[in-house]
């Protein structure tokens, strides 16, 4: 292992994650700015590191993603604590005295529960014109607003126009849960715990970070497939995983 305790005074350690110790059988890795992946040990938890220049542009997209694959190669080999994004300590004494051995049983606990566990991303968005469609057969008041202002010119302003917007946003939430429901009673049985996340646009159903034992994941794609088969003329979902448990290392405790 190199020598973490000698360093140039414009360099510090990038820190990608916390795993469990294991002495000399690390895996060879490169990280941000083609940098090998180090690791500084504490007892039975080590932080995966690299020597990063400190006088540098701000993050950029490629190093998100070098980040990110550090992580998940981690993550392929065992539990594992992502750190956030652009985390920078000083030199190795900082990393074991303020990350390690100050949150030591912390991380020894936390990698413990996720031993075996990954994460996968639900995501969900309506087809817009058959969901728009199903709200104007089943909402008398909706069709017939639209079709009083059917024919009125573009860009006018039109008190129709802003009730109908209203009963459509209305109809359209409670149809959002409605739907988000029928979608995680599926789910939920299947995984060990749910982070939601806001899910973007009009046609946005739902954004959904899942934990996922490992002994599960086959039968919870296969359930999703099946759903997915079951409403795809009005619901598009996607599902993206394994990874590294990024949603599940802060906020409140999952088990």
């Amino acid at each position: 292992m190199p020598d973490l305790s000698v360093r140039d005074l414009e360099t510090g350690y990038y820190v990608y994650g916390v795993v469990p110790a294991l002495g000399d059988a690390w895996p060879a890795l490169t990280g941000i700015d083609g940098a090998e992946v180090q690791f500084v040990e504490h007892e039975d938890v080590a932080a995966a590191v690299a020597v990063i220049a400190l006088e540098r542009p701000p993050g950029r997209r490629a190093e998100l993603m070098s980040h990110s694959a550090v992580v998940e190669a981690l993550s392929g080999r065992g539990p594992v604590v992502p750190v956030q994004f652009g985390s920078v300590m000083e030199d190795a004494d900082s990393v074991i005295n303020d990350l390690l051995a100050r949150d030591h049983d912390y991380y020894v606990d936390l990698l413990e529960r996720l031993r075996g566990l990954h994460q996968f991303r639900l995501q969900g968005a309506y087809v817009q014109d058959q969901v728009l469609a199903e709200l104007v057969q089943e909402r008398p008041d909706i069709a017939d607003l639209r079709a009083r202002t059917r024919d009125l010119p573009e860009g006018v302003m039109h008190p129709a126009l802003v009730q109908l917007g209203e009963l459509v946003s209305e109809a359209m939430d409670l149809r959002r849960e409605q739907d988000a429901d029928t979608i995680l009673d599926v789910v939920e049985p299947l995984v060990v715990a749910t982070r939601h996340r806001r899910s973007g646009g009009v046609d946005g159903l739902l954004d959904v970070a899942l934990l996922v034992a490992d002994a599960r994941a086959s039968e919870l794609v296969s359930q999703l497939e099946t759903l997915a088969e079951a409403m795809h003329e009005r619901i598009r979902l996607s599902l993206s995983g394994p990874m590294a448990p990024f949603d599940f290392v802060e906020g409140e405790p999952w088990v």
